[in-house]
């Protein structure tokens, strides 16, 4: 659909021309540099603390129809240098962790990261959707070394528990199988579950934090 469209851009204040097989390229390769860093920081998490903060992660790239649908919806033409500009979740990862609290140490540790830059937050689990949805959303940007320029390349990470994760693959079907007008029904009783979500949340984190104590209070005793 998006084929053969090319556009004149700035690669670092140098102009060439950019196709949309090159914008798939550069967005590929920034869900590498940033799966390949949430690996690294899962394995020196569990190295320092025995703990995985990430249960797994899931990657994807929107279709073309997605993008041009998107870019429609938003009232914009179907070109390149929109596409760059309004279409932020071209590449997107979802991070799948156990507790709520997994999610702002992840946000935090990435943060950290120095070729890393955070465009936006949007923190839906302080202030869940009217819906009922809950995730932490970043819009970040990543350099992308090419053979004769460098690229910063934006990436969606979603971050969610298991819990949240399972609600928001339900929503999504419903939006889908009913084109976002679902009967009122059926938004209420997932509404419902979503408040039964975060109470499981809450319990859970409870439990974990109390078996962690436990855990440091046998390390204790043994030594003694």
């Amino acid at each position: 659909m998006t084929e053969g469209i090319v556009l004149e851009v700035d690669f670092n204040n140098k102009e060439q021309d950019i196709t949309w097989e090159e914008i798939i390229l550069l967005h590929n390769s920034a869900l590498k540099e940033i799966g390949t860093k949430l690996e690294i920081l899962n394995d020196e998490f569990q190295h320092i603390h025995q703990y995985n903060p990430i249960e797994h992660i899931k990657s994807r790239i929107k279709s073309p129809e997605s993008i041009v649908r998107k870019l429609k919806k938003k009232g914009y033409e179907v070109t390149l240098e929109n596409m760059a500009k309004y279409v932020n979740d071209i590449a997107g990862i979802r991070i799948i962790c156990s507790f709520t609290s997994d999610i702002y140490q992840i946000a935090n540790m990435l943060r950290k990261q120095n070729d890393i830059k955070v465009i936006s937050t949007k923190d839906y689990i302080e202030s869940p959707k009217e819906s009922g949805y809950k995730s932490y959303h970043m819009l970040v940007s990543i350099p992308i070394y090419l053979s004769d320029s460098v690229v910063d390349t934006k990436v969606e990470i979603q971050i969610r528990t298991i819990a949240m994760d399972f609600w928001a693959s339900l929503e999504h079907k419903m939006n889908y199988k009913f084109e976002s007008d679902a009967p009122e029904e059926i938004r209420k009783e997932l509404f419902e579950c979503a408040m039964m979500v975060e109470q499981l949340d809450d319990r859970m984190l409870i439990i974990n934090d109390k078996i962690q104590r436990a855990k440091k209070e046998e390390a204790i005793w043994k030594i003694d």
